[in-house]
């Protein structure tokens, strides 16, 4: 990863922010679902209105329109859209305001798009039959297989950079499980699909062996 902390997290930031009030939140008013999917070089809607993210641009139809130094309500209004998230399914999200400014760095967008997509990939191989879906409220991507969550984070109060997770139901006891959620590794130690996929088998085997934590 080339690109500092704190622009890595203004950027996240912003494009969370763009999922959420640009992206889910007039889906789930038009269409019921706040669902959201990765895609090459960012991440869309699955239902209408059709919008997607790509690179710094959000795209409409043949519209192109850049993110940064724009503001959430701005970018809704270019494509004839309301900005606003779905309030009533869940009260933690982004924090972006509708009229904060964005700030998406080139170079930072890339690093997040790609994490995305590794992660798509991996998670696609780990369970063939599962839609990986990108959820707004906590921007990560993820499926749930025989009662464990598995996925990637952009960072979050836990740890504030990208990284796979497994999360089981029930929490399990034993040494791999390294975060109060499951086990947790940052995506600087997974470079490759591969080494992602493996995380995902290893949490899953272990998962069906360690015993449940106790209260």
């Amino acid at each position: 990863m080339d690109v500092d902390r704190q622009t890595l997290e203004t950027a996240r930031r912003s494009l969370h922010g763009v999922a959420e009030l640009v992206l889910a939140g007039p889906q789930y008013r038009q269409s019921g679902t706040i669902r959201l999917r990765i895609a090459r070089g960012g991440f869309g809607t699955v239902q209408d209105p059709d919008l997607r993210v790509n690179g710094t641009e959000l795209v409409a139809g043949d519209r192109e329109i850049p993110l940064n130094g724009t503001t959430c309500r701005e970018l809704a209004a270019a494509v004839g859209i309301d900005a606003g998230g779905a309030e009533d399914l869940y009260k933690n999200g982004s924090g972006v305001g509708l009229d904060e400014v964005l700030g998406v760095d080139a170079q930072a967008v890339h690093y997040i798009a790609e994490c995305f997509v590794r992660g798509h990939e991996a998670l696609t191989r780990l369970a063939p039959d599962s839609t990986p879906v990108l959820w707004p409220e906590h921007f990560d991507v993820g499926v749930t297989l025989d009662e464990v969550n598995y996925g990637v984070s952009l960072g979050d109060d836990y740890l504030d950079e990208p990284y796979a997770y497994a999360g089981p139901w029930n929490t399990r006891q034993g040494s791999f499980w390294n975060a109060p959620f499951g086990a947790a590794r940052p995506m600087q130690q997974l470079p490759d699909v591969a080494d992602l996929h493996d995380f995902f088998v290893q949490a899953r085997d272990r998962a069906a062996a360690d015993d449940p934590r106790h209260p």
